[in-house]
């Protein structure tokens, strides 16, 4: 269940990132918000291993 609410983050996080770049905003602003979308992935990526 949490790694669809990761993944379903990441996916605003990447529209985000995507939305601030048209704008004209900072490139730290994008360069962040892809950062964090991809921390989400592989964090949804890792509660699907079963590791136990």
């Amino acid at each position: 269940m949490w790694s669809i609410i990761l993944m379903g983050l990441a996916g605003l996080l990447i529209g985000g990132a995507i939305s601030f770049r048209a704008q004209g905003f900072s490139k730290l602003i994008s360069i962040s918000f892809w950062v964090l979308a991809g921390m989400a992935l592989l964090a949804a990526y890792f509660l699907t291993l079963d590791l136990a």
